[in-house]
């Protein structure tokens, strides 16, 4: 009796789908692979319904629309945005880990390029890559941390001068290979005189937007 109901759900099934080869499920001795399933014995065989390749076609990627600009001078300068950014997020995932941001890896680099005598809050903030206004709590947090100095100018108490400690010198140093290696990855893919050129380009654009 079940074959014989399961024989007309195939037929039915058949006409709808208009599969004029549809195997009797009395015919089947072994399990039969359907549409890439593998029914049970003597069980029901299952067919995508329409929905489910409508949703897997949906699914499929789309290609990425050109981009327009609205003259060479926007697309130039949105370039040098996007390169800018995707080199800071690069050198960020190597120096947060050791537990100081890039701007206070700045004010590192800086004062141990200043030596011994240290330098002015106000002269570390001119030499920063990123201006900012905040320069002064940049060094608070690195003095917090042990990583820098401050002491008052001698003959004019209202500046303060900032040194790098024994402590940041060593992170540095730590720091250096991981950064060295993050530096060459970013411009691998031009040569000598490419990186030549490139260095040339951006002095330019500086010189008349700084």
């Amino acid at each position: 009796m079940r074959g014989a109901a399961d024989n007309r759900r195939m037929a039915t099934i058949s006409k709808r789908f208009g599969l004029d080869n549809v195997l009797r499920v009395s015919d089947v001795r072994a399990p039969v692979t359907v549409f890439g399933s593998l029914p049970a014995a003597n069980g029901p065989i299952c067919l995508p319904n329409d929905s489910a390749v409508n949703k897997t076609q949906s699914m499929a990627p789309q290609p990425k629309p050109p981009e327009s600009f609205r003259s060479r001078e926007q697309q130039a300068t949105l370039c040098l945005l996007r390169t800018a950014d995707a080199v800071k997020r690069r050198l960020a995932q190597v120096i947060e880990p050791h537990g100081i941001t890039l701007q206070q890896y700045n004010v590192l680099r800086i004062l141990r390029g200043a030596g011994p005598g240290g330098l002015p809050t106000l002269t570390i903030g001119e030499r920063m890559i990123e201006q900012t206004p905040g320069t002064t709590r940049l060094v608070d947090r690195l003095e917090r941390k042990g990583l820098v100095t401050r002491t008052p100018c001698p003959t004019d108490r209202r500046r303060v001068f900032c040194r790098i400690t024994d402590k940041g010198l060593e992170l540095l140093t730590e720091l250096d290979e991981l950064v060295n290696r993050c530096d060459a990855q970013a411009v691998s893919a031009l040569g000598p005189d490419d990186l030549a050129s490139l260095i040339a380009l951006l002095d330019g654009v500086r010189s008349v937007t700084a």
